[in-house]
Order: structure tokens, then sequence, then C-alpha cells
């Protein structure tokens, strides 16, 4: 028989879901994609507002798992589902939790599989990862980490994440989070992140930190000719700065360029302590080409020591762009498999 799994991402803005075979093959995948609850929507941080928003995500997102199922079985009646992978922000492992996600509306800890496994009981594998380290499950397994048994993996989305790899296993540390590269500190006492803290590198090189960039850059030099200077702030994403970067606009030029220069820094800090054989940028920022990997690239190797110098590759992810985190998410269970033979 047939097995295939459901891989789910959560991601800030959207939910991804699809199910998918062992050799990665989508078979089904929800469009559009589900709407993600937004953290506006609780702006209080209030908890029975977060039960309600959190009751009524599960139960959608759990017809729409069933939609899934229906619409796979109606192809092939015979297909086995397996397991259930979710990539989410600040998903435990070990817990099978999201816990203080400062990206979404929901207070406190959320026990996500426990939620989903109540809704599928039939289904004996329920795993929850944080979407950094499902990407990077999936580069390992389907995309250009095949044949790496140590490499990282950088998500640069709604936020900033990175899923480590490892002598070939993923890296949870002691309780499950390890790997959140986005919240160490690259500029002290720099601008506020999502989490609360200051300076965090996913203040300046997530989507969203890109966009404050922009406005950064804009007041600097006071320009009102770049496309860019048009752009209400909620309509501006790192596609139209690269759109602007392709017409030689200075002012997208010197956004990616300071982007790259920050998250080149902080890669030479994790390639000092991980010695890892690449780095691969995964999600929409990373679409920018050149214009990010380069000056990226640029950076790292200048605050590295000698040592490590032109030896770590860093590389566009080779997972399918529009298919890559349900893929990811559904590598999860598929680990599961290899550990219960």
């Amino acid at each position: 028989m047939r097995q295939v799994a459901i891989g789910i991402d959560i991601g800030g803005t959207n939910t991804a879901i699809g199910v998918v075979d062992r050799d990665g093959q989508v078979l089904y995948e929800k469009q559009p994609q589900l709407p993600t609850p937004q953290k506006k929507e609780n702006p209080s941080g209030s908890q029975d507002k977060s039960d309600k928003l959190r009751d009524a995500y599960i139960d959608t997102l759990a017809q729409e798992i069933k939609t899934a199922i229906a619409t796979v079985h109606q192809i092939n009646p015979e297909l086995e589902v397996v397991g259930i992978g979710l990539g989410a922000p600040n998903g435990n492992y070990y817990s099978g939790t999201i816990e203080y996600a400062p990206n979404l509306p929901f207070v406190g800890v959320i026990h996500l599989a426990e939620l989903i496994k109540a809704k599928f009981p039939e289904i004996d594998i329920v795993k929850v990862t944080n979407d950094a380290n499902a990407a990077a499950l999936g580069e390992m397994i389907y995309g250009g980490g095949k044949g790496m048994n140590n490499f990282v993996m950088i998500t640069l989305g709604t936020g900033l994440g990175s899923g480590i790899i490892v002598n070939g296993d993923l890296v949870y540390g002691h309780d499950g989070f390890a790997g959140e590269l986005g919240h160490t500190t690259v500029v002290p006492h720099g601008r506020v992140c999502g989490c609360g803290s200051l300076g965090h590198l996913e203040a300046y090189c997530s989507a969203t930190g890109i966009k404050r960039t922009v406005f950064e850059v804009l007041a600097k030099y006071n320009n009102s000719e770049s496309p860019l200077a048009n752009v209400p702030y909620n309509d501006m994403t790192a596609k139209l700065v690269f759109d602007a970067a392709e017409t030689g606009d200075p002012i997208a030029l010197e956004v990616f360029e300071t982007t790259g220069e920050l998250l080149g820094r902080s890669l030479a800090d994790t390639v000092h302590y991980l010695s890892p054989e690449a780095i691969f940028l995964f999600g929409g920022a990373a679409a920018a080409g050149d214009y990010i990997f380069k000056p990226t690239k640029a950076s790292m190797e200048r605050h590295l020591l000698p040592i490590f110098q032109n030896k770590v590759k860093i590389l566009p992810s080779k997972l399918k762009a529009g298919s890559a985190a349900i893929v990811g998410a559904s590598a999860l269970v598929w680990k599961e498999v290899e550990k219960m033979k």
C-alpha cells in the first residue's frame, strides 16, 4: 500500500497544507492557502480571545486536513495516511506544542499535536517542530542537502528561523528549541524585534526587517525618486525591493547590501561554532538571488577566521518554492517512520 503524509506549514501569514508521498511528490496542495490567525486579531494578548482564535483555527485546519485526505483517496483509495507533520513558529518537537510564538495571536502554550491528534485518533504519528527545522529536514531528504551531514537552513520569511543538521541529525537541544538564530543580537540596543527584545537578526534580515530597512534608507537620503518611495509600509514586499534593484535603484541596492552585511556577520558566527558544509537560504527574501547572496557571502567571509574562509557554501534551497514548506513538514513524518523500523 502506498504511504503518504500530511504536511502542514503554519506561517506568519498563511498555512500551507498538502499530501506528500515518500519520494517528496506532492499529491495534493490546498489552494488558496488557509489564512493563519494574525497577531493584530488579539492586540491586547487576551487569553479568552486567544482560546477562541485557537479553537476556531484548529477546527478549520482539521476540516482542511479531512478535505485533503478525501481528495487523494478519490484518486487512489489504497493510499495510507501514516502521519501528520506540522511546522510552526516556536514549535517544540518534544512536547508537540507552540510556545509563546511572537508572530501569532495565541497566548502562552498551544498543545498543537494533542489538539490535532484528538481530531484524528486513527493516525498514529502527529509531530510538531518549528518551521525552519521542518525545512531543514526537507532539504536533507529531498533537496540540496542530500548527502550532506552538516548544514544549516535559514528561512527568511515573516520571521527568521534556522534549522541545524549535525552529523545527519536535526539538532533540537535539551528542550526542543535549539536553532533560534533569528533571536541572536546583531545590533546592540537596535530595533525592537517582534519578540520585544532589541537588535535581533530577525528585526533586520527577515522579510519584515527588509521592509523596515527600506524606510530607513529612504529617510536617510530623503529620497522621493525611488520606485519604493510611494509604496505604503503594509504593501512593501521583498519582491518589490528586488524589482527596484533590477532597475538599478540605489535605495533597493543599499537595502540588500545592508541586509547582506548583517546576515553574513551572523552566519560567520554560526560557522565558527558549527563548521557546516553549507548554509541554505530559503524563503521570499532568498528569491532576490545575487542581490542578497553576494553581499551575504562577502560579509561572512570578511568575518570568518582564516581556518574557515572559502570552505562554507551559501546556497539557495533546492526545494520547489511553491511546495517546499509542506514537503519539509511531511519529512518530519518520514523521519519518525524510519525510527520505528
